[in-house]
């Protein structure tokens, strides 16, 4: 039996019942393909600050550096807001991107029938979309100089030639395994930056990428196009964040934000995957947390970091059943009562009723 070895970070809030779910799915699904998944956990964020007074301690690097992959719950609170600058819970996620050179942020909106009635969009609107995003992660105003003063404060916005290349070859590669078409979303009428960007990807795709058909969409335009032509779109690139904004807007898609996974990839196989979600705290500790998106999330760290596509698609294709079967948690129906932990064992006995070849 292969073995693969991965670091939890359980973090804040409902982190750690949405990674629990993650991480069981992950580990069942992995058996039944014949490898064994070793883990190790380790803190981050408003959780780290507690234990250890800093939000990405040397011990979390030093044990993602050794692993296959790292799946990460949430992070941030209320408990740590007053705390500024690097000394917040969310300073440890942006570090341990950079820290950890992983640029590119993959985010799939996909809609499901059966969760049409779960959003606010009319249904002709939301059939047949599948979006990928690709989102630059380690520069631009996230990661640029700061200035936090109680009467000024700034923000500076930053992108080099080849960070840009790099995030656009990136998604003119997964392009190519679709439908060979890539919207580029700036705001080259008025940010530098977005010029910078808009150049940089027309010289990548017409050198590089001949086969790929691309159109550039101002940013304001693209949130207002998501939500009337979802399906109209393949792979979307953008910066950092335009990407994380436009993301959020598109949960509304495919019915909650708790549905949606994530990866934070690099040039190598490691990856940092995540749900999109936040932490929401005022849920935590209550059973009730949607675990689609970090189990998904460890869908997407199956396929990427491990490279088992099929194990991947057997642990889709359970939360694609349990969600058919009307099976849903109170973010997608008030009225639900099923929490967490019953969700996650729905999906479980999913994948124990796959045949064997599907997951192997």
């Amino acid at each position: 039996m292969s073995r693969k070895h991965i670091v939890v970070l359980p973090g804040d809030g409902i982190g750690p019942e949405v990674a629990t779910a993650a991480c069981t799915v992950l580990e069942l699904a992995l058996r039944h393909a014949g490898v064994e998944l070793v883990m190790t956990t380790a803190d981050i964020g408003g959780a780290a600050i507690d234990a250890c007074g800093e939000p990405l301690p040397t011990a979390t690097l030093t044990a993602c550096r050794a692993a296959d992959a790292a799946l990460l719950g949430a992070v941030g609170g209320p408990k740590w807001e007053t705390l500024r600058g690097s000394d917040r819970p969310e300073a440890g996620l942006l570090r341990i991107r950079r820290e950890l050179d992983l640029w590119a942020n993959l985010r799939p909106i996909r809609t499901r029938p059966c969760l049409h009635d779960a959003s606010p969009i009319r249904s002709d609107r939301l059939h047949g979309t599948d979006v990928m995003f690709v989102r630059e992660l380690t520069s631009g105003i996230y990661f640029g100089d700061k200035v936090e003063g109680d009467h000024q404060a700034s923000d500076q916005c930053t992108y080099t030639r080849e960070e840009i290349a790099r995030v656009v070859r990136r998604a003119c590669e997964l392009a190519r395994t679709r439908d060979h078409r890539l919207t580029s979303v700036d705001k080259a009428n008025v940010l530098a930056t977005s010029r910078l960007w808009r150049r940089t990807t027309e010289d990548v795709v017409r050198r590089e990428f001949p086969d790929v058909q691309l159109e550039h969409v101002l940013v304001d335009a693209m949130a207002m196009h998501l939500l009337q032509r979802p399906s109209s779109f393949d792979v979307v690139v953008t910066e950092n964040l335009f990407g994380d904004v436009l993301t959020d807007e598109a949960s509304v898609l495919a019915g909650s934000l708790g549905v949606l996974p994530s990866a934070a990839i690099g040039t190598g196989r490691f990856g940092l995957y995540e749900p999109v979600h936040g932490s929401a705290p005022e849920l935590a500790g209550q059973d009730v947390a949607n675990p689609c998106g970090a189990i998904e999330s460890a869908a997407m760290l199956a396929r990427h970091s491990l490279e088992l596509p099929k194990v991947a698609t057997a642990i889709e294709h359970a939360v694609d059943e349990v969600l058919a079967a009307g099976i849903r948690t109170r973010d997608l129906d008030p009225e639900a009562t099923v929490g967490c932990k019953a969700f996650t064992h729905a999906v479980c006995e999913r994948l124990l009723q796959q045949p064997a070849a599907t997951r192997t």
